[in-house]
């Protein structure tokens, strides 16, 4: 029997289990990746966004410019649309500019973001291929196409698996950690005996991928990424897969319709794009999901560690259930990175679960919160929302001021991308100040556990960019002395770059503010710490947190 080896074993190669693999690639750890699918096997139509902070990551991968010339035309706009049907009214707009018109500066909700790496809409069929390839260039990953893993032992300072081919060949993986990247139905989750708690079903969706070429001449108003259809017969919502002729279609099915033969697909469809019988389309898949809240109760056993949907699974609005799981692989990816470079111990590893459980329950909440109230908005679709009397007028602009209000949060949530922090970190230095945040807003803020305030340094590049995979001192006085943290950190092996920072933004109040390889704050004060051995120890993870003098 043949065995594979690699510092880390990763089962699953889709957009969370790549993005590991290149972060751990990153900072020199090598991984194996073990898919089921074939090589270049396109996924599901699954998520249709991927978030600001996503990008970011991505932008430090070096791959932001390949994903953002991929999927929809330059021009086609990226706005959400509220309609009677796909072909019928508009009722209100939520104006996204498209890749083009973000080069432009067209204006809108979703502009003002404090990155160079703004959201970008694209499916998740054109954005794994990129992943893929983008793994595929790194010698320190390698990819096992055609096979699963079937089990695994812990032996406490590594861990081997099996590994089943689809031909009937077997072999050994040995590691030192394992992460399964497996999804909903995670076989690495059940074999660490975590469990998911939370509500199981929070919506039924009949969801269908199709092509219809005819689809755009048939609208009363210019396509959008999204086009909800708001009727008392049927809601529903549209994604533009290609920005031709592909749709993913979503019904939402009622209370009383348990399951998703409940209702004839094709009666469905076409109440949502507002087309008879004699237009035609084609169905390529059914994609049938729920809408669930489910979160595990740990996310580490030893040296196995799940992520993504294996860790969490949530109503999958704007994409935030791929772009959690991104974030999970970036936070795991850095912890990693640490202790296999030596400078930050083993335990460590116990930051990741603390750091991301409690963002993954939050954010859970947030997504059911929004899925319940837009079912309380479907339920209750007035009845003349496609008159042309007053009255109709009337509960157009009445649904439009609600419909916007709502989803602007959801489309256009600098809150879910970098209002998060991370409180109970027992790898971060507190102060004590809890920094504004909430799941829909975002204020910038230097408070420890926060994302660092990404700035403009003048020369093209951003604070990231200087940033690199290490530690990062942002200095924004250059009279206040840095040497002796600098220097305690080299000594300890911890990667840091001195920044200097000239007329540094408003968030920036103190003198020295530290942060980590993922971006967030790890300490923060107006001159180095009297004792920096201590604050090293806490970032190295050999002693509980605490405010640093």
């Amino acid at each position: 029997m043949t065995e594979l080896s690699a510092d880390i074993l990763i089962v699953g190669a889709g957009p969370v289990g790549l993005t590991l693999a290149m972060e751990l690639d990153r900072r020199g750890v090598s991984s194996l990746v073990v898919e089921e699918r074939s090589a270049g096997e396109a996924p599901s139509v699954k998520c249709n966004h991927v978030s600001a902070r996503s990008m970011e990551i991505f932008r430090g991968l070096g791959i932001a410019d390949r994903i953002r010339s991929a999927g929809l035309p330059d021009d086609y706009p990226h706005s959400v649309s509220y309609r009677t049907t796909l072909t019928g009214r508009e009722i209100t707009r939520v104006p996204i500019p498209s890749r083009a018109g973000r080069e432009r500066g067209d204006p809108g909700p979703d502009t003002d973001w404090p990155t160079p790496e703004p959201p970008h809409r694209i499916n998740q069929i054109f954005l794994e291929p990129i992943l893929f390839e983008a793994a595929l260039e790194r010698s320190g990953i390698e990819v096992v196409n055609e096979a699963s893993v079937t089990g695994f032992t812990d032996y406490g300072d590594h861990v081997v698996a099996t590994i089943v081919r689809e031909d009937g060949q077997t072999q050994l993986a040995k590691c030192r950690y394992l992460v399964g990247c497996d999804g909903g139905r995670s076989q690495v989750r059940r074999e660490i005996g975590a469990s998911l708690h939370g509500d199981a079903v929070v919506q039924r969706v009949q969801s269908s991928y199709i092509r219809a070429p005819g689809l755009i001449g048939k609208m009363e108003v210019p396509p959008t990424w999204g086009m909800f259809a708001y009727n008392p017969t049927r809601t529903g919502v549209v994604y533009s897969i290609d920005g031709r002729e592909t749709w993913l279609v979503h019904n939402y099915l009622r209370d009383e319709e348990e399951d998703f033969d409940s209702v004839d697909r094709d009666w469905a469809i076409r109440q949502i794009l507002g087309v008879d019988e004699a237009f035609a389309y084609e169905i390529l898949a059914n994609e049938d999901w729920f809408g669930r809240r489910l979160v595990a109760d740990k996310l580490r056993e030893g040296n196995v560690f799940i992520c993504g949907d294996a860790a969490h699974l949530w109503v999958p609005y704007a994409g935030y259930g791929m772009n959690a799981g991104i974030a999970d692989a970036h936070n795991l990816a850095m912890h990693m990175g640490g202790v296999f470079a030596g400078w930050a111990a083993p335990d460590a590893l116990d930051a990741h679960e603390a750091e991301r459980l409690p963002i993954t329950e939050q954010v859970s909440h947030f997504a059911m919160n929004h899925a319940h109230e837009m079912a309380r908005r479907r339920k209750a679709v007035p009845p003349e929302i496609d008159d042309d009397a007053p009255e109709g007028v009337a509960a157009r602009e009445a649904a439009g001021r609600a419909l916007f209000d709502l989803n602007v949060q959801q489309y256009c949530c600098a809150g879910l991308n970098f209002g998060y922090y991370y409180e109970g970190s027992p790898v971060i230095a507190m102060d004590g100040t809890p920094p504004p945040y909430s799941m829909g807003s975002f204020t910038a803020s230097t408070v420890p556990g926060a994302r660092l305030p990404n700035v403009a340094m003048g020369d093209g590049r951003w604070l990231y960019d200087v940033q690199g995979p290490g530690f990062a001192l942002v200095r924004t006085d250059p009279s206040v002395e840095a040497e002796r943290l600098l220097n305690a950190m080299r000594g300890a092996g911890i990667p840091v770059t001195l920044i200097d920072l000239s007329n540094a933004p408003a968030p920036y109040a103190e003198a020295l503010v530290l942060a980590r390889p993922d971006n967030h704050i790890a300490w923060r004060g107006h001159t180095v710490p009297t004792d920096p051995t201590a604050l090293i120890d806490t970032l190295r993870g050999v002693r509980t947190a605490e405010a640093i003098a």
